[in-house]
Formats: structure tokens, C-alpha cells, sequence
């Protein structure tokens, strides 16, 4: 009798009781399956926001609780259903099935905030529905796809990779970039995709793995990225031919933090030291050309910079523009050498100036030294020289 009469109590607060009053009915786990059905319906969102909400909920209110006109009620359904994803993509009663199709249905919902609550609740699921996780990384919004690219055990390397060879949007692949854990193979893909937000997210991931060739192509374009020589000094591990090459292009306030890296050979570090001493030196004296150079490629200035190499080099400016028409690692690094500039001026000139492809440009030697000998540049500068080469 107590229980009835608590029932028809709950049920006429249900049809008649104050805003506050519903809601309390729509929020206790103990309300009766018809009564949050009813409540479903309420014209309150608030009320509709705690039935979505509460557990005891049956699957026809949840049903009709995925297309309320109310995203946080929505919200607040997607909220309660996504934790019991895995089971309901497996459930075989017509309940859980009706409980599936509606978190399906939420996971496509035209709210981004609806969907990025079920990625949140499903990021670090380790038995969440495949294809509902693919679904949630290939999102074009990156409140919903991030979480889930990032963080989803469910991503295989397969799926990775195929987010990062036709991303939905520019923004994936940074995401994928900043995941944990990144093999090889994946840091190949993105450092050759020319998408510099991504490359950039990639060099500053502590726990990405890069391969030495790959990083060595890096550092050659980091001439002018001053973004990616940041993350390139404070990388937890780079091997010595990366660290001398990143020594050559980093820019003047980085010196101080590369030399104080832990892991540099005691001459690299002595030299760095040198240039940080000799940065701190400079005056107002005439800048020289090899600073004019950097200055150039940093501002992206081809003209300029293929007009002073030719000056200082003493050749002519189509002999110049031979060497950058052949993409020619070994006549630009030769100009440079015979103009008196250093490997570092090298570097800019067949990243910026030659726009020579990752992997391709010619870095210095163990100690810094110019990687070809005095008789390849001097026949390399003869070959330019030779109108008939040109021709």
C-alpha cells in the first residue's frame, strides 16, 4: 500500500509539481520506467536533462531522448550511454540494441559539443567499437577527433596511417602527430607531408620516434622555422650529425639552449660556446655578407640571396641560378664554400634558396667541416662557369 501510494505521489508530481519537483522525480534512480518515460517528454529541457541522465531510464526514453530538440539534453544522454558502448555494440536483446542505435545516432549529431562528450567518455576505452572510434577520429571538428586520435588504444597503425594519408581536415594530422608512442613509420609519413603545423607538432613529441635520415631533413628546412628549431633544441634524444646541423641553422637566441644540451660533444658544446661569446660581441659594425645571407633567407628573399652569393662568390648570377634550376646540393654547397660563407649559410642555401627535398641536402661532417673536398667544389664552380655546361 506504501509503495502504491509513494507511486501515485510520484506520478501526480510527475503531471503537476513545480519545475524543481519534476526534475527531482526525473533524477531518482528509484522512479518507475513509465514515470521517466512520461518525463521524457516534459517540456522542461531540465527535466528531460535528468532523465537523460538517470541510469533507470528505460531504452524507448533514451530513444526518443536522442533527437530532443536540446543538445545538452542530448548531451547529458550521450554522457550515460557511451561508458556501456562496448557492451550495447555487442547486445543481442532489442533494449540494447534500441540503446546502440541511439548512441550511434549521437556520435553523428549535429552539435559538436554532443559528439565531443561521447569521444571524451570514449578516448581511452581499450574495448570501445572500432568503428564507432573511426568514426569519432575522422570528425572534421577537433574537439571531437583529438581526444579520441591521440588517445584511443583502439587506433591500430593501419588507421593512423590512413588518417594521415587522406586527412579529413589539415588539423588531423597534427592530432595524430601529438600522440604518444609514434612509430617510425608514422613520423615518415607526417614529416613528408608537407603540412609544417603537423611537422612542427611532431618535433615537439618528446615520445615520437623520427629516424635519423628523417631528422636530418628536418633540421635542414628548420633553417627558417624557428618554431621547429625550438622543439629540435629541447628534443630529449638527437643523434651527434643532427645535433652539428642543428648547431649550423638554429637561430642566435637558441645557442645558449642547445649548448647547455647534456648529451653534446665536449667541442660542439666548446663551439657553440664561441658563438654565443661572439653573438654577445657584436657591434655596430657593417654586418658581413654571410650575415646579409641568413638575414635574406630567413625573410624568404630568393633574389637577394642568390645575388650576394654571386657576389661574394665571384660568379655570375646565371651561373647561381643554374645551381638552384638543378635542385644541386654539391654546386651550392660549393658556391657557399668559395664565397667564404660557412656551413651554415650552406644549409640555408639549399633549403631556402635550392628548396632541395628532405633528405637530399648535403650536411656537414663530424667536425663541421664541409662535406665535400676542396678539388669536387673547385670543379663543381668550373662546371658552373662553363656556358657550355649551361647550355
Amino acid at each position: 500500500m506504501a509503495s502504491k501510494t509513494t507511486f501515485e505521489v510520484a506520478k501526480r508530481l510527475a503531471r503537476d509539481g513545480a519545475e524543481a519537483e519534476r526534475i527531482a522525480i526525473a533524477a531518482l534512480p528509484g522512479t518507475r520506467p513509465e514515470l521517466l518515460y512520461y518525463l521524457a517528454g516534459d517540456g522542461s529541457p531540465a527535466v528531460r536533462g535528468a532523465v537523460a541522465g538517470n541510469a533507470a531510464a528505460p531504452a524507448q526514453a533514451d530513444r526518443v531522448l536522442a533527437s530532443d530538440a536540446d543538445p545538452a539534453v542530448r548531451a547529458a544522454l550521450g554522457r550515460k550511454l557511451a561508458p556501456h558502448a562496448a557492451a550495447l555494440a555487442i547486445a543481442e536483446d532489442r533494449l540494447g540494441a534500441i540503446a546502440w542505435q541511439a548512441l550511434c545516432s549521437l556520435a553523428q549529431d549535429t552539435a559538436i559539443h554532443v559528439r565531443a562528450v561521447i569521444a571524451e567518455e570514449l578516448k581511452a576505452m581499450p574495448d570501445a567499437p572500432h568503428d564507432l572510434i573511426l568514426r569519432l577520429a575522422s570528425d572534421a571538428a577537433m574537439e571531437v577527433a583529438e581526444p579520441v586520435i591521440r588517445l584511443s588504444p583502439m587506433l591500430s597503425e593501419e588507421d593512423l596511417m590512413a588518417l594521415i594519408v587522406a586527412p579529413p581536415v589539415p588539423d588531423t594530422l597534427t592530432a595524430v602527430a601529438r600522440r604518444p608512442a609514434l612509430s617510425e613509420s608514422l613520423s615518415d609519413a607526417i614529416a613528408t607531408s608537407k603540412n609544417e603545423a603537423a611537422i612542427g607538432a611532431l618535433l615537439a613529441n618528446p615520445s615520437a620516434a623520427i629516424r635519423e635520415q628523417t631528422l636530418d631533413g628536418l633540421i635542414v628546412q628548420a633553417a627558417t622555422r624557428i618554431r621547429w628549431q625550438e622543439s629540435l633544441v629541447r628534443r630529449p634524444s638527437l643523434p651527434p650529425r643532427a645535433q652539428r646541423a642543428l648547431a649550423l641553422c638554429v637561430a642566435g637566441h637558441l645557442l645558449e639552449a642547445l649548448a647547455a644540451r647534456p648529451d653534446l660533444a665536449p667541442d660542439l658544446a666548446r663551439r657553440l660556446q664561441d658563438r654565443v661569446e661572439a653573438r654577445l660581441l657584436e657591434g655596430a659594425a657593417d654586418p658581413p655578407a654571410g650575415a646579409l645571407f641568413e638575414a635574406a633567407a630567413r625573410r624568404g628573399d630568393h633574389a637577394a640571396m642568390a645575388r650576394l652569393l654571386a657576389q661574394e662568390a665571384s660568379v655570375t648570377l646565371q651561373a647561381v641560378e643554374e645551381a638552384v634550376r638543378l635542385r644541386s646540393a654539391r654546386a651550392l654547397v660549393s658556391l657557399c664554400w668559395q664565397a667564404g660563407f660557412g656551413m651554415r649559410c650552406a644549409l640555408l642555401a639549399q633549403s631556402v634558396l635550392g628548396q632541395l627535398a628532405p633528405g637530399t641536402a648535403l650536411l656537414p661532417g663530424p667536425d663541421g667541416d664541409w662535406p665535400l673536398s676542396n678539388a669536387e667544389m673547385l670543379w663543381q664552380i668550373e662546371l658552373l662557369a662553363d656556358p657550355l655546361v649551361r647550355a
